[in-house]
């Protein structure tokens, strides 16, 4: 097949022969000349076919395969467009043969500058991600999960891969998936939490999961999905929730010096600028959040968390003030937080719970976790719930628990703020949500 890919070609391959194969972007059919963008992954590369083949080929459809063999020249300084990275040169047909015939007309316009809304787009998905841009976006997400692996391997976490059909969860039920399980009734997980939990417990210390996490929701927000891909964290031996905290910013200070130096071109081609953050991240309680929205303007209630525009104004406060994409929200209240998040000895009716606002969106949220029996098993009563009825997750503290915290993010969040995305679902292949469930 191929001996060079569309995006590797330029002025040092000119006079020598290649064979490229790929998807027909545009045909510019002239009659007695015609030109054929190419399009693989890694970029696009301008085709010349003379008068016989141009004739042969006159009604070739777009995104149809096709097979080239011919030889590389320089175009014209006039002709090259400076946004193509192989604009410099372009091949001489030899011989074309069409692999297989694209169907016409397409479903959906793949173009960049297309004008199909994002349903239809996502109805047929592996044709939209045959654009540059939304190519880009899943390069990159590939790129940061690769990193995500990379910084947690090199601190000393180990990979756990825990189960998705459960009994029960320890978040809250109405949220959960319920099917039929031969003949009992099984939850998809909401969380890998007392799993996380567990296997720190085991003598494991310091545990990471990447997996898909479900979330019963009738949310319909650019945001909120059904089903989600989370990067999850638990570690022993801690003094408090700052110790993850430190995790945390070290992972994203990692992630994003890792991306700006391997993945600077899909960045260039999406018009995203990559910042490395400085560390420490800025930690702001909610006590102090409220002062600064009421000064803007927005009024939040004493026992309630951020809403999406209230996340939003924080972001744009800590942006100005501090230079940073990133902000640590901290005090949640015990009555907003699970029963096993550790009451705060700080602040009264709080928890040592924090979010991680990432340019104005929740991407994550961690905490200590009570280890002591006795008392987590009256937090639980407090939030209504009898862990005797949860012995597979009560046994985990009777045989010596360690203190330990943890964090759960949001890899669709991550990729979708780091590129600028205004829905969530544009970083996600196939998200789900209440109404998508195909394909």
């Amino acid at each position: 097949m191929r001996t060079h890919t569309c995006g590797e070609l330029n002025k040092s391959h000119v006079g020598k022969d290649v064979t490229l194969s790929g998807w027909v972007a545009t045909v510019r059919n002239y009659g007695k000349i015609a030109f054929i963008d190419l399009r693989d992954r890694e970029g696009i590369t301008q085709l010349f076919l003379n008068k016989d083949l141009a004739k042969e080929y006159s009604t070739l459809h777009p995104e149809s395969v096709i097979l080239v063999h011919g030889k590389v020249n320089a175009r014209p300084a006039n002709q090259v467009n400076q946004e193509m990275s192989t604009g410099a040169v372009e091949v001489e047909v030899k011989d074309l043969t069409l692999v297989t015939e694209a169907e016409a007309p397409l479903p959906i316009e793949v173009k960049e500058d297309t004008t199909t809304q994002i349903d239809k787009r996502l109805d047929y998905r592996f044709l939209d991600v045959r654009r540059e841009h939304v190519n880009s976006i899943f390069l990159v997400r590939s790129k940061i999960l690769m990193a995500t692996v990379e910084f947690f391997d090199k601190a000393g976490f180990v990979a756990i891969q825990s189960p998705k059909l459960t009994a029960s969860g320890v978040e809250s039920g109405a949220e959960e998936f319920k099917l039929p399980y031969f003949g009992k009734t099984a939850a998809l997980a909401q969380s890998p939490q007392i799993y996380k939990q567990m296997f720190v417990v085991s003598g494991l210390e310091k545990v990471y999961e990447i997996g898909p996490v479900f979330r019963a929701e009738k949310s319909h927000t650019t945001r909120h999905l059904t089903e989600f891909t989370g990067i999850d964290m638990e570690m022993g031996f801690i003094d408090s929730e700052e110790d993850v905290m430190k995790v945390v910013e070290h992972y994203f200070a990692s992630l994003l010096s890792s991306l700006k130096k391997n993945s600077a071109e899909y960045f260039k081609k999406l018009g995203v600028t990559i910042d490395v953050p400085k560390l420490p991240f800025p930690r702001l309680s909610l006590h102090e959040a409220r002062k600064i929205l009421m000064q803007k303007g927005k009024v939040m209630p004493e026992n309630d968390d951020l809403d999406a525009d209230a996340e939003k104004m924080i972001g744009e406060y800590v942006k100005e003030k501090y230079k940073t994409d990133f902000v640590f929200m901290l005090d949640y209240p015990w009555a907003k937080r699970p029963f096993y998040h550790m009451q705060s000895d700080r602040e009264k009716n709080c928890t040592k719970s924090f979010d991680l606002l990432y340019k104005g969106v929740e991407i994550g949220t961690g905490a200590q976790r009570e280890h002591r029996l006795d008392i987590l098993e009256k937090q639980a009563k407090e939030k209504g719930i009898d862990l005797k009825n949860m012995p597979f997750y009560r046994d985990i503290f009777r045989f010596g628990c360690p203190p330990h915290g943890g964090v759960g993010l949001g890899l669709d969040r991550i990729t979708a703020q780091m590129l600028d995305l205004s829905n969530v679902r544009e970083a996600i292949l196939l998200p789900r949500d209440p109404e998508r469930l195909t394909p």
